[in-house]
């Protein structure tokens, strides 16, 4: 999945996500001790994957406490008015 596309989701679709792809994380791993999985290369992306989507996950947490903490202080600032 490209990294627009993720940035475009909200957390809670992007843990579907990384759940699934913790999961097909897991069948690889399974396949490459049997020796069923010929490209070994796969879990390599798969983990670049998760470590792209948690990267994005982790950026709008902190946007959406950076939003929450200015609207903080802005709603508890005085409102100065100029008097002339």
């Amino acid at each position: 999945m490209e990294l627009k596309e993720l940035r475009k989701k909200s957390i809670s679709e992007l843990n579907k996500i990384i759940a699934q792809q913790r999961e097909k994380l897991r069948a690889s791993r399974f396949s490459v001790s049997a020796k069923q999985l010929k490209n070994i290369r796969t879990v390599r992306e798969i983990k670049k994957s998760i470590a792209q989507i948690l990267t994005v996950m982790n950026k709008k947490r902190k946007e959406d406490i950076s939003i929450k903490q200015s609207d903080k202080i802005l709603s508890e600032s005085p409102i100065i008015e100029n008097n002339k």
